[in-house]
């Protein structure tokens, strides 16, 4: 039977989700989480293996020349030399689109965080705010209506195009700046006009060496003072410092995020403690369907591929 290692599985299942889907199939062993050093020794002579963040370099393709197989538990596949892979005859598959209502339900909670202020009117309440009050109602800060106002998407793929739905079921206006336009998206704009426009700007692109650092000094200066940014993509296409400098002097109105240039979070982070500024620790993929959807791509991935037929193949 052939041997699957599964390289940092904690992640996908801290324990609300088995991994018997593989009963039968392979035979499998699971850590919790693998540091960089002990990779070719956890793989040793596995046919395959399935991985989160784990990285796979040429020289772990050299000393594991019995590995055939590389699942890759999320949609994003840079942690593999793919060159490597081609040249070891490995086949690589991802888990694409497992994500597209978490992550868009993360854009919106993100939204309405800054819109409606529920966490904080809360903790306001519970700090007995509403008890001393003389009035049937107060609130601290302005509150908003998206009707009417204009949300810019950066990125116009599966994500993409259900942060459009949604808003537009909200009245929103959507307007769209992408490398591929596509019958019935929103109106296409520049990424100027994108950033000069928008009301909430959400990105939702590739991380390439064209979007890398895309968010900086320079491009914050084109958005309103009353904007908001919101990444639930890649932490790579903000410079933080730029963004944090910007946050302090009130340049713009909020940024939330999901993601960071380096995960887990760097003690010297500049947006840690930044002014109108919310992170999230990379959980926007989390609900429990979606990593029950993502077992199930990886499974059907497995699967076709020992079958002789591999889909969603990257390499």
């Amino acid at each position: 039977m052939i041997k699957l290692t599964i390289l940092d599985g904690h992640a996908v299942n801290p324990g609300d989700l088995p991994w018997t889907f593989l009963d039968g199939i392979v035979d499998y062993k699971v850590y919790e989480r693998t540091a960089q050093n002990e990779v070719i020794e956890r793989i040793g002579d596995s046919d395959a293996i399935f991985l989160n963040k784990i990285q796979i370099t040429k020289e772990i393709f050299d000393a594991c020349p019995n590995l055939k197989y590389i699942g890759v538990l999320a949609t994003g596949y840079n942690v593999i030399d793919l060159e490597a892979a081609r040249t070891h005859g490995v086949t690589v598959t991802n888990i694409p689109a497992y994500s597209t209502d978490s992550v868009a339900q993360h854009v919106f909670s993100f939204i309405l965080y800054f819109t409606n202020q529920v966490a904080q009117h809360s903790a306001s309440v519970m700090a007995g705010d509403w008890v001393k009050c003389c009035d049937f109602c107060f609130w601290n800060g302005s509150l908003s209506e998206l009707n009417g106002k204009t949300l810019g998407i950066f990125g116009y793929g599966n994500i993409g195009k259900r942060v459009s739905e949604i808003a537009k079921a909200f009245g929103m206006k959507v307007i769209c700046c992408t490398r591929t336009p596509k019958e019935g998206m929103p109106e296409a704009v520049t990424f100027e006009d994108l950033l000069k426009r928008s009301d909430f700007l959400t990105l939702h692109a590739p991380l390439t060496e064209e979007t890398k650092n895309i968010i900086n000094r320079k491009s914050l200066l084109l958005m309103k003072k009353s904007s908001y940014l919101i990444n639930t993509a890649r932490g790579g296409f903000v410079v933080e410092q730029d963004l944090a400098d910007y946050l302090n002097a009130d340049g713009i109105a909020g940024y939330a995020a999901d993601v960071l240039l380096q995960e887990p979070m760097a003690k010297d982070c500049p947006l840690l403690n930044a002014k109108n500024c919310i992170i999230t620790p990379h959980i926007a993929w989390a609900p429990r369907e979606t990593r029950k959807r993502l077992q199930e791509i990886a499974e059907e991935n497995l699967r076709a591929w020992l079958a002789g037929k591999p889909i969603n193949v990257v390499s």
